[in-house]
């Protein structure tokens, strides 16, 4: 009611929402020029990004309906899926210059695709397989955490020394959090 006395209709109030959601976005996918990250910071930043996608999770969730009737969006999130692969070949290509990533160009190029196309639609996706699930905040934080996981999996067959002795350490702590988390649920859905 009152967003459209300042707004002509729904699709002005997704404009406006989406250009500060690009500006932050923009401000996020950029590396910092003097500082490498490692992949615990990677892993730690993945899940950084997720808190910050729950923020706008409707364009994540209606991705393909929003994009569909709504020029400026398909436009803009375009640009921000390329921005996304960019970061993620910069990434990889740190990890590879420090000897913890061993990937020919073109299994790095594949390699960032998949993991563009989970950071994009992890969001549906969880919303699929949980949909009754997806304003429990506290069950979609650990769904989207998840992500960090999936992702990294994605890399783990390339990765080489203590990157790969991180994502396993990394990935057995996910496991025991996942299984925690899978061991309340079931006992609150038992109540």
């Amino acid at each position: 009611g009152n967003l459209y006395y300042h707004f002509r209709n729904k699709d002005d109030i997704i404009n406006s929402i989406f250009v500060r959601f690009e500006q932050e976005m923009e401000r996020r996918l950029k590396m910092p020029e003097d500082h490498k990250a490692t992949l615990g910071e990677s892993w730690g930043y993945l899940q950084y990004m997720s808190e910050f996608l729950w923020n706008y999770r409707f364009l994540y969730r209606d991705i393909n309906d929003l994009l569909a009737r709504n020029r400026m969006l398909e436009t803009n999130f375009k640009r921000i899926v390329d921005q996304k692969k960019r970061f993620a070949l910069e990434i990889c290509r740190q990890f590879q210059e420090d000897g913890d990533m061993d990937a020919t160009p073109e299994q790095v190029d594949a390699i960032c695709t998949n993991i563009v196309v989970i950071a994009t639609y992890w969001l549906s996706f969880q919303f699929v397989q949980h949909p009754r699930q997806y304003n429990d905040p506290e069950q979609i934080r650990g769904y989207l955490h998840g992500s960090s996981y999936h992702i990294f999996s994605i890399l783990a067959p390339y990765l080489r020394g203590k990157a790969r002795e991180a994502f396993d350490q990394l990935a057995r702590e996910y496991a025991a959090q996942k299984a925690a988390a899978d061991a309340a649920k079931l006992e609150k859905d038992r109540k």
